[in-house]
């Protein structure tokens, strides 16, 4: 038996955008993870980029769950001696809401350079507006 290999055509890919308004975290990384890796399609190969493009609006209004609102914490590093910086998930969210959301789709992608190349292909946007509207993105619906 032969192994199918999909023909790849950039014709096949869509774009889908995801209002993450009230969506958990962890669940909204799931789906933007499987619609990167495109594991919803009959075309999921584990080695190809055959996913579509995800466009997140809203991020600054997405929940996490139980303390981590309170408790966790974003550490960045100067790489000066005591060049440490801890900020809170509320510090995020008002400075750089997209921060939350690009490193937890990140981490649900693989480690290695298709998982780089799968990242550029999410963009998130903070508010409900985003410049992809000539690429007439589809709905994708956010687990809550």
């Amino acid at each position: 038996m032969k192994t199918y290999l999909p023909k790849v055509n950039l014709d096949q890919r869509q774009w889908r955008v995801i209002d993450a308004d009230g969506a958990v975290l962890g669940r909204l990384a799931v789906q933007i993870a499987n619609a990167l890796r495109a594991k919803d399609k009959p075309v999921y190969t584990p080695h190809l980029d055959a996913g579509d493009f995800v466009v997140v609006v809203n991020a600054e209004k997405v929940v996490l769950t139980g303390k981590k609102e309170t408790d966790k914490r974003f550490m960045s590093y100067s790489g000066w001696k005591s060049g440490e910086r801890y900020r809170t998930v509320a510090e995020v969210r008002a400075a750089h809401p997209e921060r939350l959301i690009m490193p937890a789709a990140k981490g649900m992608l693989p480690k290695n350079r298709l998982g780089a190349r799968l990242l550029t292909k999410l963009k998130v946007y903070k508010g409900g507006e985003h410049p992809h509207a000539a690429q007439r993105p589809q709905p994708l619906k956010a687990a809550s």
